[in-house]
């Protein structure tokens, strides 16, 4: 060859390998991932024949959590996630806290130091963002309530690991590690503040810079007219944002794409760019799971198989079930606590980046690093798993136990309407499922028209603060027949389910037949696909965005042309 091809041909057979070996687990009805895990263990180091270039797979792979996060951003906004605050940071907190003391007395039994035990059990409590959002986007469930929980879980989880990264190179003396020049001068404190600092710098400068620049620049670029243009102001603000926020700020690749999507979201063009960039975050992905496959050491399997075992129970049990308790704690419903531990049961890039940092200080033992990876990849290619048993679990937990049954009704004011709520407003109403986007709009339309109505809505910081307006609201999963009767569905007149979660409208609409057979239904959806599938169930009214849309424009349309009230002429 005349000149260097190692990346295209890392490119080459990192992908075509992922294709091949992805239809074929598609075919044996496993998840893709396994596929492309498995393509990353066949070019890796540790298996005979072709080997990769692992250094440019690493890159390639950061690209992929690059897109992906500025993808998410896209989708949710800054208000998305102070929504989920009072869960998120206090829940990602303590897990964290839990799964390190875990991982900490395991390595302890071990014989390991005190400083290698600690970093050992960081590294398995941090989740792979990129997993989740995989796991969300192919449920459908990412702009969910519990999506939201789950990302802002994570969020928060990433923000603490670059605390962590900062900080630990200051404490590997103390530690027992090897102490790095200057890092001990500069002290512990004196690094959380300017790691602190920092953090904050880059926060206030997306909420106040980013907000006006980035829809503008889109903006701007969409007057050209070209979509190539436009595709790469899209690619090249998500790039480069997050290196530069790395470079500048010391925050991760992913952070600085994630909030740099979140600003995007502002521009009336944000869907327009999610829609384009989807194909490149698709094809990067791929490479993220690949390089994770690269990394792992089958060796491992036959060397260290209790260690091994210790490990994965720690990531899939251990830090599941804490997820799951610390959630009902906060009183969400028992499909929110799956759900989010489902989310948290695998490892992935963060704790790559701490094991090799852990290991260059001297805190973590070459036999950690493996079994870290090894971990990884076992978690990450049985988690599609753990999120299909979600709703399984939950129906075998709540048919053999009334006290889970219990749990998300137990003393709970905002699980039931007030007492002092008029009978008269509680019949012929209108019960409302979902306080997003669109069911606010809804509301405060019926507000206006003076109907009454009933919210059922799972976040409870929303909850609380209708009841503060004065809105009859109460908190739970409508998908329980305990929350629909709370919201007197009986003696409704209409249901309207305004959520983007189409996985439980059905069992929604059933159960609200079941109390009332006559009630009138209306349905929101995303897709062509899931409106014809609702339409043939009969589930009730269908709409859907891009129909309403078109119908706005092209009534305004008629109306302008004089040809509004053709038919009615008729």
């Amino acid at each position: 060859m005349p000149h260097d091809v190692s990346l295209i041909t890392t490119i080459a057979a990192g992908l075509g390998l992922a294709m091949i070996l992805g239809v074929a687990a598609s075919r044996a009805r496993i998840p893709p991932i396994v596929g492309y895990l498995v393509a990353g263990i066949l070019v890796g180091p540790h298996t005979p024949g072709f080997v990769a270039d692992m250094a440019l797979a690493g890159q390639l792979a950061e690209i992929g959590v690059m897109l992906l996060m500025f993808g998410v951003g896209l989708h949710l906004s800054m208000g998305d996630l102070l929504s989920v605050r009072r869960i998120a940071v206090p829940g990602a907190i303590v897990q964290i806290a839990a799964a390190t003391l875990l991982g900490a007395l395991v390595a302890t039994l071990w014989g390991w130091t005190p400083g290698e035990s600690l970093v050992f059990g960081l590294c398995l409590s941090c989740a792979s963002t990129v997993v989740l959002l995989r796991a969300l986007e192919d449920r459908g469930v990412l702009e969910t309530v519990n999506g939201r929980i789950a990302v802002g879980w994570l969020v928060v989880e990433d923000l603490a690991m670059v605390l962590v990264l900062v900080v630990l190179p200051a404490v590997a003396g103390l530690l027992g590690g090897k102490p790095v020049a200057g890092a001990a001068d500069t002290g512990l404190l004196a690094a959380l503040g300017i790691t602190l600092a920092k953090v904050s710098a880059f926060v206030a400068l997306m909420l106040v810079v980013g907000r006006r620049v980035f829809p503008r620049l889109l903006w701007l670029v969409a007057k050209t007219g070209s979509r190539e243009l436009f595709t790469l102001c899209v690619i090249a603000t998500a790039v480069g944002v997050a290196y530069g926020s790395a470079r500048l700020f010391d925050v991760s690749f992913a952070l600085g794409a994630f909030f740099a999507g979140m600003m995007m979201r502002e521009s009336e063009f944000s869907h327009r760019a999610a829609d384009e960039s989807l194909p490149l975050r698709e094809a990067f992905s791929v490479l993220f799971f690949v390089s994770v496959g690269m990394l792992f050491d089958p060796q491992v399997l036959l060397e260290q198989p209790v260690k091994l075992l210790v490990v994965v129970a720690i990531v899939m049990v251990g830090k599941t079930l804490a997820a799951i308790a610390l959630v009902l704690v906060f009183r969400y419903p028992l499909n929110t606590a799956l759900t989010v531990g489902a989310s948290l049961a695998q490892i992935g890039e963060f704790s790559f980046i701490l094991a090799s940092l852990g290991a260059s200080l001297g805190l973590l033992p070459p036999e950690g690093h493996t079994l870290i990876l090894a971990g990884s990849l076992i978690s990450i290619a049985f988690n599609s798993t753990m999120f299909a048993l979600v709703e399984p679990a939950r129906n075998w937990i709540r048919e053999r136990s009334s006290f889970a049954r219990q749990l998300e009704t137990r003393d709970d004011p905002l699980a039931q309407l007030p007492m002092s709520v008029p009978q008269s407003q509680l019949t012929g109403q209108v019960v409302l499922v979902g306080y997003g986007r669109v069911g606010r709009r809804i509301a405060e339309a019926m507000q206006e028209a003076g109907v009454d109505f009933v919210v059922a809505e799972q976040n409870r910081e929303k909850v609380e603060r209708m009841r503060k307006k004065g809105l009859h609201a109460v908190c739970g999963d409508a998908a329980e027949p305990a929350t629909l009767i709370q919201a007197h569905v009986a003696r409704a007149a209409m249901l309207v389910i305004a959520t983007p979660d189409a996985f439980n409208v059905r069992k929604v609409v059933e159960t609200a037949r079941t109390l009332n057979p006559p009630i009138e239904v209306i349905v929101r959806t995303h897709s062509e696909d899931e409106a014809q599938m609702l339409r043939r169930e009969n589930v009730g009214t269908v709409f859907m965005g891009e129909d309403e849309l078109a119908r706005g424009m092209a009534r305004h349309l008629l109306e302008r042309m004089g040809k509004g009230n053709r038919k009615e002429d008729r």
